[in-house]
């Protein structure tokens, strides 16, 4: 990628629902890299006033936005009936914290429209989509408004499908990653690509667009390889959620350095959303948790709190990538340092 446009090879994962902090950008900056916030499950006024505590850093940053799935908006009635029975198979999760699992909600779409405005009258640097496209008019008027536009895809397909909206770059997501999965096209859980530079040098030969490529890059030697790939930066979250400046929770932090933990999974447990997670109890004993974002992520957020506060790792949603296990302690800065070591 252009210098013009990072300025660096990394970019520091958005990482929602806390993990992502101003702080995390400015330990980020410093290290030599660009940080991210996260607009997904906060109000149109927690995204600007986090904005506004960012841009008192004085440093560039980017925000990322969830992309709303229309199909959900609200689910048919064959999905409501997987969603109620799921909510009757959670109650004893609800149960053991003594908390009450809400109403589902079927409606929800994170505030897109009034977010969209907000960015476009007031612009950040850097705005980066996921869960799918934001249509060709939303890119336009963020770029119109001054600000970059990333959207973010899992295969080839999608690549070319988010190149017709004219984004300014596109980050590829291999199935490796931590957290949420970006795809969007239906039937999409991951794709064939072995290694997440793989994936990139596929996507490098379909479309023309800079890559900044996400998934399992631990260290200098995979942001080596993804670059050798074809990429001109990576995305980097798994390795920064043990950080002082990372907002996770700390049974989430904790759990990265428990041998306890010897794997990880896709899942739809926690959210409806296909998700990489440490495997714990709430994962196996969820494994045929329906489809339904956001509203399974309403639904267990009680049980989630709740196992938070009690220090208990098993029912809390612990996303990580594949090369969780090499993810350190310390200052972002310092990780960041290591990572453009040399480059």
């Amino acid at each position: 990628m252009p210098e013009t446009l990072f300025g660096t090879p990394f970019v520091a994962a958005p990482m929602a629902g806390g993990t992502s902090t101003p702080a995390l950008v400015k330990a980020v900056h410093e290290g030599g890299g660009l940080g991210f916030v996260a607009a997904g499950y906060k109000s149109p006024e927690a995204m600007t006033a986090e904005i506004a505590e960012t841009r008192e850093l004085n440093v560039p940053f980017g925000m990322n936005v969830f992309v709303p799935d229309q199909s959900q908006l609200p689910p048919g009635p064959e999905a409501r009936a997987h969603l109620e029975a799921y909510r009757a198979e959670l109650e004893p999760e609800a149960a053991r914290y003594g908390v009450t699992l809400p109403p589902l909600r079927l409606d929800d779409d994170d505030a897109w429209q009034d977010k969209i405005d907000a960015l476009v009258a007031d612009p950040v640097e850097f705005v980066s989509f996921a869960f799918g496209l934001p249509g060709k008019p939303v890119v336009q008027a963020l770029q119109k408004a001054g600000s970059r536009v990333i959207s973010s895809v899992t295969s080839v397909e999608e690549a070319l499908a988010a190149a017709e909206e004219g984004p300014d770059a596109i980050a590829v997501q291999h199935s490796s990653a931590g957290g949420h999965s970006a795809a969007f096209l239906p039937g999409r859980r991951g794709q064939a690509a072995r290694t997440t530079a793989e994936l990139v040098a596929q996507v490098r030969a379909a479309v023309g667009l800079p890559l900044i490529a996400a998934g399992a890059i631990m260290d200098n030697a995979t942001l080596r390889e993804v670059l050798a790939a074809g990429a001109v930066a990576a995305q980097v979250g798994t390795a920064l959620v043990r950080t002082d400046e990372s907002g996770a929770r700390k049974p989430h932090k904790d759990a990265f350095g428990d041998p306890a933990f010897a794997e990880t999974a896709i899942t739809r447990a926690f959210t409806g959303r296909w998700a990489r997670s440490l495997v714990n109890d709430f994962v196996r004993d969820h494994q045929d948790a329906p489809e339904g974002y956001p509203a399974i992520h309403h639904l267990t957020s009680p049980v989630r709190a709740a196992s938070s506060a009690a220090g208990d790792p098993h029912r809390l949603n612990l996303w990580a990538g594949t090369g969780w296990q090499q993810a350190r302690k310390g200052s972002a800065k310092d990780v960041v340092r290591e990572f453009l070591n040399g480059l």
